[in-house]
Formats: C-alpha cells, structure tokens, sequence
C-alpha cells in the first residue's frame, strides 16, 4: 500500500497527555506533522507541545462532550487552516466483576471509549471530507475477544471497532479512509494501573501465549505511525493480533469455558477488589469529573 508523508500534515490525537498518545504525537511530530493535542490534563499537554519537533497546540476537552469537542475541531481547523488526520485514542478501563462494579464508572468506560469515540468522529468528519483524510480509531485486543473481570471495556472496543468499520463504509466514497488500530497488553499508565491489583495481575498472567505479556510501547507505537502513513484499514500493534482475526469466531466458546474455571479459582479473592478507573489517566478523568460536579453546585 503507498505512503502518504506526514510532512505539513496536520494530525489530531485524543487522549494525548500519556501513554499511546503521548508516544504517538512525538513521532507524528518526528516525522513532520503538526500536532493537535486533546486531552483532560491541561499542564501535561502544554508539556508535551513545547518539547515537541514542529508546530503544534493543545486543548482541554472531555472527548464526550459534543460541544466543547465540536469547539475544539473549528479551533484546530482554524489554527492549522486543515485536518489530515485524526487519532481517536482517548480511553479509561475499569476492571473486577460485573455483579458489585461501581455503576459509574462502569458507564463511564463506555462514555469515553465508544461515545467520546463517536464525538470525535462527529467533530472532525467535516474538515477530513474536506482534506480527504484518515481516521484512525484505537481498538484493542478486547474487541476481538472478550475475557472476564473487563465487562465495560470489552465491550466498549467491541463497539468502536463495529462503529470504525460501519463508519468506514459510509464515508470512503468521499475519499476518506478508517481505519482499526489493536493493541495487546502494551506498557501504559493504565495497564500498569490495572497490574495493582493482585487478582487482575494473575489473571492476565494466566492467559495462553502471547497474550499473557506485557508489550513495549515504542514498537507498538512505531506500528501505529507506519499504519498512519499507510492509511491503513487495519493496524496491529503487536505482530500476532492480525492472526487473531482468523480465529476469533472461535474463542467465545473456549472463554467461556476456561473463564469459568479460572473464576472458580479466585472466587474467594473477589471481594473488596477496587471499583474505580485504573491508572493515570483514570485518576485524571475521575477528578475532572469531580470539579465539573463541583463547578455546578
């Protein structure tokens, strides 16, 4: 597939104070493209713009609010006089049993990763229609198997990925291309937050090879930028996610299966186990949350 140069290129990356957007905007930047960052960390963002290589800018924004992220596409438009790409990356995980899990963050799993997902889409599809662009929606291992104890953000990844390939049909008669980035266990705030919980850890320790790793995030990363130029409909952050899609009708029945024993194994060790959003990033979603409740009383 031929490459399209990022140079002058303008790229927008959601959920870009940490992690797999942080790493993906400087390479975006590396590689020539000027950056939008978005994101609920205001002073991590203003950081990562002025170390980065080219042009750039950052804005608050909660991905789930249509009108601050319909604001923010205008301004970046506006700023940069383009949009070539956009990353839907943002995201916040929870873990634990479904029975027991705190209900808002649970709901809040979905808001970000599927509707903040969908805002985003929403927002900027005009200025890619316009730039005959690509989106890049980030996916996960998740959407292609689903595994106990990650009830929400399984299904969240499940449903971005079939709104990524609906979306994907609708909109490439206008030039713009979609695309699905997956990613396994990558070295992240939030996976390192999920790792503190001693169940959750053995759990994962427990799946088959090579699912039961934890990945570096350059190389993941390094693949996303190569998909980007590319514009790929799929990308695969680690090499063996693409040969899971030739299996995955299979694996609802095996989970079902070896999940049930794996939770009679630690079913004495379930309660009391943390509730909230893990890692990071998480902690920066729940304050946001907490001063806007604030803000309005």
């Amino acid at each position: 597939m031929s490459r399209v140069s990022l140079e002058g290129q303008v790229a927008v990356v959601t959920g870009a104070a940490r992690g797999v957007g942080e790493l993906l905007a400087r390479k975006l930047s590396a590689r020539g493209a000027k950056v939008a960052l978005v994101g609920l960390e205001p002073d991590a963002l203003k950081q990562l713009s002025e170390r980065l290589h080219g042009e750039s800018a950052h804005w608050h924004a909660d991905v789930t609010d249509h009108e601050a992220m319909t604001r923010v596409a205008a301004e970046v438009r506006e700023r940069f006089g383009k949009v070539d790409i956009v990353v839907a990356n943002a995201g916040v995980a929870t873990g634990g049993p479904f029975v027991g899990s705190d209900p808002e963050s649970w709901r809040r799993v979905i808001e970000v990763n599927l509707i903040g997902s969908a805002v985003t889409g929403r927002a900027f599809l005009p200025a890619l229609v316009e730039s005959r662009g690509y989106l890049l929606q980030i996916a996960s291992l998740a959407a292609i198997t689903a595994a106990p104890m990650m009830t929400a953000y399984c299904a969240s990844k499940s449903g971005v990925e079939a709104y990524a390939h609906s979306l994907r049909a609708e909109v490439g008669h206008q030039g713009v291309r979609v695309g699905v980035a997956y990613l396994s266990w990558t070295d992240t705030d939030m996976v390192r937050g999920a790792d503190q919980d001693d169940v959750m850890r053995e759990l994962r320790q427990r799946l088959p090879w090579p699912s039961n790793k934890t990945y570096p995030l350059g190389p993941a990363v390094d693949r996303i930028v190569d998909g980007v130029e590319r514009r790929a409909g799929h990308v695969y952050g680690q090499w063996w996610l693409r040969g899971m899609q030739g299996v995955r009708g299979y694996l609802p029945g095996i989970i079902g299966t070896v999940g049930q024993r794996e939770m009679r194994r630690f079913a004495d060790r379930l309660t009391g186990m943390r509730t909230g959003l893990v890692g990071a990033g998480g902690a920066a979603d729940e304050q946001h949350r907490a001063t806007g409740a604030t803000q309005r009383h």
